[in-house]
């Protein structure tokens, strides 16, 4: 008869509750991944195959950070060290520690220390180590107290907002030059906000954020 729906119309109300009921889970799965810590990392801290401690190293030693992260003020990562440089004082210092036999092994062999990566972000972002140290950012805003840290853990989101928020107002982030390894460095935040204000000022930083900024 004309003027009468079609039978499977009958099924369409129930379809399009299914429909609606898998994009509420699609969507709320996504939420769950997304905004938690397994997909920000933070917390996560594996088992290194040499327990380094750059509480010691750093905190108690006075190590600087360049000496074994050297590519950071010129490269987008930071690098490890080999064990070339490791052995440099290891040869002397504690030089038949089981520990250390890792390293060891590397130096005779050539193949590297199978250290476990921490900090990650996603192949579809672009970071820039040297961009980000050159200019004021500390390692401590993505790293937190690594200097203190017996053994190193993902400290920070590293999220998009995380880094939006920095590029946002950068004035509460940048620091004086000399002080960009110092993560003990400190200052109150009126004072934070108008050094930093004058140092993006004087050197001209307008970090970019359009999304072709990190995403190319």
């Amino acid at each position: 008869m004309p003027g009468v729906f079609p039978k499977w119309t009958n099924q369409l109300p129930l379809n399009i509750a299914a429909g609606l009921a898998i994009a509420g889970a699609a969507v709320a799965a996504g939420l769950g991944y997304y905004f938690t810590p397994k997909y920000t990392r933070v917390g996560y801290q594996p088992i290194q195959p040499v327990p380094y401690s750059h509480a010691t190293h750093v905190e108690q030693l006075g190590m600087d950070c360049r000496y074994c992260h050297a590519g950071v003020e010129r490269s987008w990562f930071a690098g490890l060290p080999d064990a070339s440089r490791c052995m440099n004082c290891h040869h002397q210092v504690l030089a038949g520690d089981p520990r250390l036999a890792p390293v060891r092994d590397s130096m005779q062999t050539g193949a590297p220390v199978a250290w476990i990566q921490i900090h990650r972000t996603p192949d579809y972002v672009y970071f820039h180590h040297a961009a980000h140290i050159r200019r004021g950012v500390s390692c401590l805003h993505c790293h937190g107290r690594v200097d203190q840290f017996e053994e190193v853990r993902h400290d920070q989101p590293l999220s998009m907002s995380f880094c939006l928020e920095c590029h946002r107002r950068p004035e509460a982030y940048l620091r004086p030059l000399d002080q960009v390894y110092n993560l003990g460095w400190n200052t109150d935040p009126a004072r934070q906000n108008e050094q930093g204000r004058l140092l993006a000022l004087t050197g001209d930083m307008r970090p970019p954020l359009s999304c072709s900024g990190c995403h190319r």
